[in-house]
């Protein structure tokens, strides 16, 4: 009994990539490390897809959004997606279903896209056994993950919490009293300005403004001090004799 038609194609596939794979021929700027790039995968996968005739169907199941913002306090969308790939076969209809994740940062509008390419090249290169020629073998080194403590998010959520720091504020009648604001929430302003950084910018905002408000009843100069007499001396033996024979 012959196997699906699906099936052939994927190791048909998988045979013609295993001699020579994919090597990772980019390196990343920021963190300097190899990688491949989907037009990589897309160039030497697109021939072999229209030789051994299956299809590859994408269909996104799952999506979450989340701003974040960099190190230079510049919005940024981290997209997660879930994404099933159906590999039919134009034999006889014969279908397999693979599923990956794909995440991406984006400034602008093309964090979904970026999600979706890397769902796709992870789960082609995971399904082919695509292999990177040169690559290290992954055992020989280990990687030490260091503790990372983390601020759960308050339980009336960020938008209230930070309604009720704003009104806290604004009864702050002195700088020092900001202050102790600042120093008593300082973890969960920190976990703030992670998850939900245009909320950080809006309760910072609240922060200069009571300040200011505050600075503009200040008085302009500072009052004089008032100015205590002199302390009488005492009276000495020698002072009481003159006063005596004067």
């Amino acid at each position: 009994m012959s196997a699906p038609s699906v099936y052939a194609a994927i190791n048909a596939i998988t045979a013609e990539l295993s001699k020579a794979g994919i090597a990772k021929t980019h390196t990343n700027a920021a963190d300097g490390y190899k990688y491949r790039s989907i037009d990589d995968v897309l160039d030497r996968l697109a021939p072999l897809l229209a030789a051994y005739r299956p299809c590859v169907l994408p269909r996104a199941l799952e999506r979450t959004v989340i701003e974040r913002s960099d190190e230079q306090d510049r919005l940024l969308l981290h997209v997660a997606l879930r994404v099933s790939f159906a590999l039919t076969s134009v034999e006889d209809g014969t279908s397999h279903i693979v599923e990956a994740y794909g995440e991406a940062l984006d400034g602008g509008d093309k964090a979904t896209s970026k999600a979706m390419s890397a769902a796709y090249k992870a789960a082609m290169v995971q399904t082919f056994c695509i292999p990177v020629c040169g690559a290290e073998d992954p055992d020989r080194t280990t990687h030490r993950l260091s503790s990372r403590t983390h601020s759960p998010e308050p339980l009336q959520g960020w938008r209230q919490w930070c309604l009720d720091i704003e009104d806290i504020v604004s009864f702050c009648e002195s700088e020092q009293a900001i202050s102790t604001v600042q120093e008593r929430y300082r973890d969960l302003l920190k976990a703030l300005s992670r998850e939900q950084s245009h909320l950080y910018r809006e309760l910072g905002e609240a922060f200069a403004t009571r300040r200011e408000a505050l600075a503009s009843r200040a008085p302009v100069g500072k009052k004089p001090k008032s100015v205590r007499p002199l302390p009488r001396p005492k009276d000495t033996p020698a002072d009481r004799k003159e006063v005596e024979h004067a």
